[in-house]
C-alpha cells in the first residue's frame, strides 16, 4: 500500500486492474486505491507477472506499506489463485518483490498464547464494542482480522466481562438509527481539523467589503466575453484580488515551524471544494501573475475534478494560503478553520444589499462580510488587520484585477 499523500496512513483498494496471472510492464496501472482525499491510480514499479493478489477489493483501513500483491519475474512458479499463504523465497535466491510494500505489517501481539492477526481498525472496533478478538474469524490474508469481521460480531451476545461501556446512550431506538461507516477522508478531515483548532491558536478579523464595483466589472467582462467562451465568477476574482493582497503584504503567505517562518515568494491559492462527504484544496499556482480568464478555466476544471475523484497529488498539496467561499449559500459571515501547515485562510461570504453610510449621506450598497483566520503564531492581529485593508481596497477598485 503507497503513501499517496502526505497525511495518508491507511487506504482502501477501490478496485483491481489486473488480474492473477496477468503480464505486467513497470509503468503499468494495476489498481485504483481511494486516500484521504481521492481516488488514484497505483503503476507498477516492476515488471513481470502478478502471482497474487493479497488484498481483495473493497477491503477498507490497509496501513501504509502493508503488501498487497506478490510480482515474481517471468519463469518463477506462479502460485495457486486460490492460496492465501506468501508464497516463499526460493533458496539462494532473490524473493519475489512485494508490489508497493516495503514490509509485511506487523502482527498483532500475541493473546492467550496465540498469536491473533488483526488490523488496527479491527482491533479498536473490537474493543470499543466488547467484542473478543479470540471469538472472531478473520476473513483476511492469513486470517487477519478485518473491519468487516468485528462489525458481523456485533450482533453476537456481548460476553466479555471488560466489555467499554458506551460513551453515551442514544437519544433514541436503535431501530431509528442509521450508522454511515466514516469514510478515510471523513476520518482524515476530523483528525486534521482538531488538530489545528487545537494546536494551532486561530486569530480572527473580519471586514466589510463593497462590491458593486467588482460586479459592474464583472458583468461587462462577461458581457464581451465570446458565446460559449468562458464566464468570470466573483470566486474567480476573489482568488485574484486575494493573491494580490498577499503580493502587497507578503508577511501573510508564510508558514510557521518550530524552528524558522517561511515566507514564499510564488502565491499559491488552495480554494476549498465540497465533494462528497467531505472537501479538498485543488491549488492555483502562481495566481498573481494569471489572467482572470486563465484563473476561471482552471478553477473550473479544477472543480470538475476535484468532484471526480481524479485530481493528482500535486494539484491539491503544498498551496500557500486558502480560500473558502460561502456566499452562494446566502452566508451572511462565517469564519473558517486553518489548513495547516498554512497560516491563513480567508472565509467568503455572500455579498447582500444592506445600508452604508457615506459622508452623511446613507446609500444602498451590495457588501460582502470577509473573515481572515490566521495562525497567531506567525502573523498578528495588526498585519492581519492591514492584508484585509489591502483586500478591500482591491476588491472596491477591481481594475487592478485586469491591469
Amino acid at each position: 500500500m503507497p503513501a499517496l499523500s502526505p497525511t495518508m496512513t491507511e487506504g482502501k483498494l477501490a478496485r483491481w486492474l489486473k488480474a492473477e496471472g496477468d503480464t505486467v510492464s513497470a509503468g503499468d496501472v494495476i489498481a485504483e486505491i481511494e486516500t484521504d482525499k481521492a481516488t488514484m491510480e497505483v503503476e507498477a514499479v516492476d515488471e513481470g507477472i502478478l502471482s497474487r493478489i493479497l488484498i481483495q477489493e473493497g477491503v477498507e483501513g490497509i496501513p501504509v506499506n502493508t503488501p498487497i500483491a506478490v510480482l515474481v519475474e517471468d519463469g518463477e512458479a506462479v502460485p495457486e489463485a486460490s492460496s492465501t499463504q506468501a508464497p516463499a523465497a526460493p533458496k539462494a535466491e532473490a524473493a519475489p518483490a512485494v508490489l508497493t510494500g516495503t514490509a509485511p505489517a506487523k502482527a498483532a501481539p500475541e493473546e492467550k498464547g496465540e498469536r491473533i492477526f488483526v488490523s488496527p481498525l479491527a482491533r479498536r472496533m473490537a474493543r470499543e464494542r466488547g467484542i473478543a478478538l479470540d471469538a472472531l474469524t478473520g476473513s483476511g490474508p492469513n486470517g487477519r482480522i478485518l473491519k468487516r469481521d468485528v462489525e458481523k460480531g456485533v450482533t453476537a451476545p456481548k460476553t466479555s466481562p471488560k466489555a467499554a461501556p458506551s460513551a453515551a446512550p442514544l437519544a433514541a431506538s436503535e431501530e431509528t438509527v442509521r450508522h454511515v461507516p466514516n469514510s478515510t477522508m471523513r476520518k482524515v478531515i476530523a483528525r486534521r481539523l482538531t488538530e489545528s483548532k487545537t494546536q494551532v491558536p486561530h486569530f480572527y478579523v473580519s471586514v466589510d467589503i463593497e462590491l458593486d464595483a467588482l460586479l459592474d466589472l464583472r458583468a461587462k467582462l462577461n458581457a464581451t466575453a465570446q458565446e460559449n467562451s468562458f464566464k468570470i465568477s466573483v470566486n474567480d476574482m476573489m482568488i485574484k484580488a486575494v493573491a494580490l493582497a498577499l503580493k502587497k503584504v507578503p508577511g501573510v503567505n508564510v508558514q510557521f515551524t518550530d524552528a524558522e517562518t517561511l515566507h514564499f515568494e510564488n502565491v499559491d491559492i488552495s480554494m476549498a471544494v465540497s465533494v462528497p462527504d467531505g472537501l479538498i484544496t485543488p491549488i492555483i499556482r502562481n495566481a498573481d501573475r494569471k489572467s482572470l480568464r486563465q484563473i476561471s478555466v482552471e478553477a473550473k476544471d479544477l472543480a470538475k475534478r476535484a468532484r471526480a475523484g481524479k485530481l493528482k497529488p500535486e494539484e491539491f498539496q503544498g498551496g500557500t494560503f486558502s480560500i473558502s467561499n460561502m456566499g452562494m449559500f446566502g452566508v451572511r459571515e462565517f469564519a473558517a478553520i486553518i489548513n495547516p501547515p498554512q497560516a491563513g485562510i480567508l472565509a467568503i461570504a455572500s455579498g447582500e444589499k444592506r445600508a452604508v453610510v457615506r459622508g452623511s449621506e446613507i446609500a444602498v450598497a451590495t457588501v460582502m462580510t470577509a473573515t481572515l483566520s490566521v495562525d497567531h503564531r506567525a502573523v498578528d492581529g495588526a498585519l492581519g488587520a492591514e492584508w484585509l485593508n489591502a483586500l478591500r481596497d482591491i476588491v472596491q477598485n477591481p481594475y487592478t484585477l485586469v491591469v
